[in-house]
Formats: structure tokens, sequence, C-alpha cells
């Protein structure tokens, strides 16, 4: 619960956002810059983050990460909402710093959560947890978005603004509802923090599986994410409003869902990488098919068939993080997964704006789905040893590399 509110808030803030600045400014470079911004603070962040989550206690983290979103998205609303008479160019400087904060506090929030998720659950149900947690995550994705831009569109941007600090506030109560859950060893502090740091990114270079699994999902989203141009798209392609748009950002979770909660009900047993990697290539055939669509009906089948891919993908690179991370590590892999994943996504939404600037709109959303058929297609030739071991939920992978 706590994460599916806290995800809503943020959706939520990503279509706003989104809309505003591109009202203000009709620059889809801007767009991309939304992403780069919130992606700078988060990746400089996650190099100590997930220290700081190993040696100290997850939920701390998770409440004060919160609850610092609560208070930031408060500003937001007295700034954006027009509580306050701010210039056009003023209000678009205080967004992007409220997207720079929140960049910060979400690098500590993921690692704090992947590191909480094995205190509750067993590791036999590591593979169920994950497709649950995702179903949250896609209920967020389905709700935040649609609701942001239905009260956008109806009553404003004060009205709209207090939605993501509603859900947020809503979140930060479920995270101080959090007990009783089971401790593991924490890392003794033998050595400096920057070689428990370097530890870690030693831990992932030297473990092939994790880091190809990694990069191949920071690598595919970073070319096919088409996101952050949805509002050029709506505005631009399809001829909608923030109405549409907030349909739009929902559509990949009306597929996600589907695949989420089939799996969550019917866990996966074996995690093979073939598996991902031909979810990887459907997700960027389903970015090429979006990029030439002109109907907002085809766009959205388009986008919810992403949705769907993607979430097999997120079961499956999930379940093996959790598998093969020991617990006096997962703070420190699961900050360097975040900047994987803020590689991917936001600096992805950066190079989707500055490819639409040198392209176009429609060429550079093409573009980004063949180079993610790329990435399956190279990953698939580069790693044959790989291709053909299958993990489950009782693979077991030593902390020390492998000689």
């Amino acid at each position: 619960m706590a994460r599916m509110f806290c995800q809503m808030a943020l959706q939520a803030m990503a279509v706003i956002v989104g809309w505003q600045i591109y009202s203000l400014t009709k620059s889809e470079f801007l767009l991309g810059l939304i992403g780069l911004t919130e992606a700078l603070p988060a990746i400089l962040a996650a190099f100590f983050s997930g220290y700081l989550v190993d040696i100290s206690t997850p939920q701390r983290v998770y409440k004060y990460c919160v609850s610092a979103l609560t208070l930031n998205l408060a500003g937001l609303l007295i700034l954006g909402g027009d509580f306050i008479d701010l210039s056009h160019h003023a209000l678009i400087i205080c967004l992007f710093v409220g997207v720079f904060i929140s960049g910060i506090a979400r690098s500590f929030m993921l690692p704090a959560y992947f590191s909480i998720t094995p205190q509750i659950i067993e590791r036999k149900d590591y593979a169920a947890a994950s497709a649950w947690s995702n179903t949250a995550v896609q209920i967020a994705v389905m709700t935040g978005p649609v609701l942001a831009g239905l009260l956008y569109g109806s009553m404003g941007q004060r009205a709209a603004w207090i939605l993501p600090v509603t859900f947020m506030a809503l979140g930060f109560s479920c995270v101080i509802s959090i007990n009783n859950i089971r401790q593991y060893a924490k890392i003794e502090i033998k050595q400096t923090a920057f070689k428990n740091i370097v530890e870690g990114w030693k831990f992932i270079i030297t473990h092939r599986i994790l880091l190809t699994v990694l990069a191949v999902d920071m690598f595919a989203v970073l070319f096919g994410g088409a996101v952050a141009m949805l509002p050029a798209f709506a505005s631009k392609i399809l001829h909608v409003g923030p109405e549409g748009l907030g349909l739009l950002r929902t559509a990949p979770a009306f597929g996600a869902i589907l695949a989420a909660i089939f799996f969550a009900i019917r866990p996966m047993k074996t995690f093979p990488l073939t598996r991902m990697l031909w979810t990887v290539a459907a997700f960027g055939v389903c970015m090429i098919g979006f990029g030439l669509s002109t109907s907002f009906a085809l766009s959205m089948l388009f986008l919810a068939a992403s949705g769907l891919f993607d979430t097999i993908n997120v079961v499956i690179r999930t379940t093996l993080k959790q598998i093969l991370t020991p617990d006096a590590m997962r703070g420190r892999v699961s900050s360097i997964s975040t900047m994987f994943v803020i590689s991917s996504n936001e600096i992805g939404a950066f190079e989707s704006g500055t490819a639409a600037r040198l392209m176009g709109l429609v060429p550079s959303v093409i573009f980004g789905g063949i180079m993610t058929l790329c990435v399956a297609a190279a990953t698939y030739a580069l790693t044959p040893k790989l291709r053909k071991i299958t993990f489950d939920e009782n693979t077991q992978i030593d902390q020390k590399p492998p000689p």
C-alpha cells in the first residue's frame, strides 16, 4: 500500500509537471530535460544511498524519503497551484527544482524498499511478492495519471496538485505503520564507506547475470521509452488535452496489471534469460507501432501491450535480483540497480527529447524502438553461456567474485 500510494503521487506529479511545462513552452526538449533533472541527482546520490541503507534501518530511510517527498509536493502545490503569483519563467524553474529534489529522495527510497521486502517475506515467495508489488505499482500507474489529467482538465492546476500531495501523505501513513519485520545481519563497518561502496560495484561487475540483466533493461528503455514525449504526442499527433494525456500515461498499466496479477497468482518457477530478451524485443515492437500510429485507440493499444511485456521483464529482473543478492549487500546492489533504472527512464527521457528535437517527434520514437530490438539481439548473440542457465528460487550465489 505504501508503494502504491507513493507511486500514485509520483505518477500524478509527472503528468502535471509535464503538461504545465509543455503548455508554457511547447518544447519537446524541455520535456526531455525533466528526466535529466531527476536523473542526475538520483544517480549521484545512488553512489552512497545503498551503503547508508545497508548500515542503517531500511524502514527508517524509507520513512524519511516519503516524508521529504510529501513536503516537496506540498511546496509544488503552493507554487504550481497559483497560491503564489509567479511569472512563467519562475514557475518553470520551481517545477524543475521540485523534480530535482524528487530525484534525490527516490535514489534512497528504492534501495530501502528493496531491503525491506526480504525482511517481510520468505525466499520461496520472492517471485509472487515481486508480481504483487508490481501490481501495486501498475494500479498506481493506472489511477494516478488519469485522475491528475481529469482534475487538471476539469478543475485546473490547483485541484490537480492537491492530488499527489494527498497520495504521498497516505503513503507516509502506511510507511509508519510497517512493523514486526525480521532483521538480517548488517555489514560490519570494518572498512571505509568508500571501500564498502566499491565492494557493491565489484559484486555486480563480477557476477555477469546481474550485470547483464541490469544493462539490458537500461539500454532497452534508454532508447525505447516514449513516456516523456506523451504530452507532445497528445497535443500534436493525437490532438487530445490533459485528459487524453492522463489516459496515455495510464495505458501501459492496463496491460501491465494483467501480467502482474497473472504472475502473482501463478508465480514463475524458473527465470531464463531468453524469456527476458523476448519481452525486451516485444517492447521495442510496441514502441515502433506507437510511433507510427495516428489513432488514439491504436496508440492506447500499443502502449498497453508495451506495459504487458515490460511487466514480464520486471518480474524476472526483480526476482533474479532478490534471489542472487546476499542480505548484507541488498542496499548497495539495489542502489546500483536504481542508477541503471534511472539512467534508462529519466536519461532515456532526455534522449527522447533530444532525438525529437534533432529527428522529429515520430522518427525519434521509431528509432528508439529499432534500437531496443538491436539491444535484445546483441545481448542474445553475446551471452551464449548465460542463455543456457535456468535460475529458480533455490539458486545460490557467492558473495565473493567467481574465479
